[in-house]
């Protein structure tokens, strides 16, 4: 049986505060990886939304590297798409930006907030959502209240600027997509040196899809292509590139 036309319009209407709604979608940008934007309803990030990434305790672990170094490639791919800068808020040291550079975010387009309480960093990413000359907006965060975190969805929602919120506490619970991301090996073979970057990405919660018994969406293993500046899936062990002709006369 068919769902009544005020139950379908109620159920729209609740995605579009949280969202998620069609009307809330106010644009897609595409991870570049055709089997984890397969996975994603919208076919890419939807912008006018919350997503987060998880990251650990501060001062736990190396693997906040890793999900600030994905941070940075999200934000480099909606200034590329948008030609707009983007807002980076956090407390620690500035962005290194040859590193970002190195991800896709050229220097040139971030615009960097370091507020130095965490009611300034909402603040500032509330007014940052508000204004549409920016391509996102990426803030840490370690405590997030459920009406701070309405707000932003709101902010975003109007605008359609996205928000990144780099979470080191527990999950807001109402984010459009949550993601965690730890440092993988590389599988360049090592006789080339030093491979290219290796992230496992897991995809914890997105609007629209079932977890699996793991309680994640989907996982893949992605690298770092420097020749497409872009994403792929990192190929098995087995599967490695061969060793160019050059380095197999040289040796």
């Amino acid at each position: 049986m068919s769902a009544s036309p005020d139950l379908t319009r109620l159920r729209a209407r609740i995605a579009a505060l949280e969202g998620g709604g069609s009307e809330a979608v106010a644009g897609v940008v595409p991870l570049g990886v055709a089997e984890i934007d397969a996975v994603l309803p919208w076919g890419g990030l939807p912008l006018g939304c919350l997503h987060e990434l998880a990251l650990g305790p501060s001062g736990e672990g190396l693997d906040d590297g890793a999900g600030f170094g994905f941070a940075a490639l999200l934000m480099g791919r909606l200034a590329v798409q948008a030609g707009k800068p983007v807002l980076w808020i956090g407390s620690g040291d500035p962005p290194y930006a040859p590193g970002l550079a190195a991800l896709g975010l050229a220097p040139e387009r971030l615009v960097v907030v370091r507020p130095y309480r965490a009611a300034q960093a909402l603040w500032a990413m509330e007014e940052g959502l508000h204004c549409r000359a920016l391509a996102g907006v990426l803030a840490e965060a370690w405590t997030l209240e459920l009406t701070p975190v309405r707000r932003l969805q709101l902010a975003a929602r109007a605008s359609g600027v996205p928000a990144v919120v780099l979470n080191h506490g527990t999950p807001t619970g109402t984010a459009v997509t949550r993601w965690r991301v730890t440092g993988a090996p590389s599988r360049s073979d090592p006789a080339l040196g030093v491979g290219a970057w290796c992230w496992h990405v897991e995809l914890l919660r997105c609007r629209g899809r079932g977890i699996d018994e793991r309680g994640r969406v989907a996982a893949w293993d992605v690298e770092w292509n420097d020749e497409t500046r872009g994403l792929r899936l990192a190929a098995a062990a087995g599967d490695r590139t061969a060793a160019p002709d050059w380095f197999r006369a040289a040796g």
